[in-house]
């Protein structure tokens, strides 16, 4: 991601884009029927990560980073499930004290979650998982690719990633959309292309797992679990 569109996009989850985006997030009646659809897409990517994450008994003894948290919609609950060490960072600060807050107010210990404000290129550390849920929308394929091995540098055992796959249908309505550029569009979106991204983890030594595909109306998630290859 550039500079400038860091900028933006920080900027936008700031200010306009919170408020729209941490009321998608919720349980707020006061969403339109996309914003709706939405919700009910990214609720499905993360119960697949939790339901994944579950199967493994010793949550409290694994390290997991969240990056991109968002208001918490995966660290929140993977807390409440037993994890005890979890790093979660968003670029917006603005949705890093609302994950806090979130997290004060289901009366979690603040030390099972340590949230900051980062963006994905600064994150270091070394963690037994990393997750990343729905932020490579915001990166075009050849960085994402670097992102996708950067992340896969903190992990010590396991990477998930989720991201818009490319298909010609969704390259066609994503060409039709920028024709039309309103108040509700306002950072970049991009879809990617599995192969460069599972590429990209081979390259760092991670190995596919397994998949999901998550649809609802206006929303299309690719989620892969990667494993690091033993040598």
């Amino acid at each position: 991601m550039s500079n400038l569109e860091k900028a933006e996009v920080k900027g936008y989850f700031e200010t306009v884009g919170f408020d729209r985006w941490n009321r998608i997030y919720s349980n707020s009646a006061d969403v339109n029927r996309v914003q709706r659809n939405i919700r009910i897409g990214h609720q499905k990517t993360v119960d697949n990560v939790l339901a994944w994450l579950q199967e493994d008994s010793d949550l409290g003894g694994r390290s997991f980073c969240d990056a991109g948290c968002g208001v918490g919609s995966l660290s929140l609950p993977l807390a409440q499930l037993g994890a005890a060490n979890i790093a979660a960072s968003d670029i917006s600060e603005a949705m890093v004290q609302e994950a806090s807050r979130r997290a004060a107010e289901a009366g979690l210990e603040a030390a099972r979650v340590q949230f900051s404000c980062s963006d994905l290129e600064s994150l270091s550390g070394t963690y037994n998982t990393v997750v990343c849920l729905d932020v490579f929308i915001h990166y075009p394929q050849p960085q994402a690719e670097v992102m996708v091995k950067h992340l896969a540098g903190l992990a010590e055992q396991r990477l998930i990633v989720s991201f818009a796959p490319y298909t010609p249908l969704l390259a066609l309505l994503k060409s039709i959309g920028s024709l039309f550029p309103g108040p509700s569009k306002s950072t970049r979106a991009y879809t990617l292309r599995e192969t460069g991204i599972v590429a990209a983890a081979a390259e760092a030594g991670f190995k596919p797992v397994r998949r999901s595909l998550n649809k609802a109306p206006f929303y299309f998630s690719r989620l892969i679990e990667f494993e690091r290859v033993s040598l």
